[in-house]
């Protein structure tokens, strides 16, 4: 076991540290001795170059080369729980996207979900990260269910229009909006 995880995720029950149903709170980790000399090595070399723009770095022909630029990344993400009056599940989908106005599709029964959207971000790990803090940041102010994540999948912008031009993955999110399965 990793130093500092909880015991065992294996079914036991519900961790002796959370209440069933309390939310949970999401904490940040060291990034840890190699990231930090990493950086500050990178720091130091930058800073010996002199009038070098920030977010560049030299290609190999000594020109500047860009930073790494965002990339769009197709989310869906599946919640579910117990079961919650289709109104009041509708309601909350409906609000989540007028306050985050980037959702595709959202479409909903009574205990799941399922959310699809394009995301802005620089690699698969930011992109999961955003996806994953999604509901739980939004289920207060848009009075969602209090469901838990049960999947997760995230491809880059390529992925998702060559399993369209090879006829798998699910069809293009339309009608875009908010619909029942």
């Amino acid at each position: 076991m990793r130093p500092g995880a909880a015991g065992s995720r294996g079914g036991g029950g519900p961790s002796p540290s959370r209440v069933p149903g309390e939310e949970r709170t999401l904490t940040s980790v060291a990034a840890g001795d190699r990231y930090e000399r990493e950086h500050r090595e990178h720091r130091e070399h930058d800073g010996a170059e002199g009038g070098r723009e920030h977010g560049t770095r030299p290609a190999p022909d000594g020109r500047p080369e860009q930073a790494e630029q965002p990339r769009l990344w197709h989310i869906t993400l599946r919640v579910s729980g117990a079961g919650t009056p289709l109104q009041e599940v509708r309601r909350g989908l409906e609000q989540l996207a007028h306050d985050h106005p980037f959702l595709l599709t959202s479409r909903y029964a009574d205990d799941h979900a399922e959310i699809r959207y394009w995301e802005e971000a620089r690699d698969l790990h930011d992109a999961a990260a955003v996806a994953l803090r999604l509901w739980g940041e939004h289920r207060q102010s848009a009075q969602l269910p209090p469901w838990e994540i049960v999947g997760l999948e995230v491809i880059d912008r390529e992925t998702y229009h060559q399993r369209l031009a090879e006829g798998y993955g699910p069809p293009p999110a339309t009608p875009i909006g908010v619909h029942p399965f």
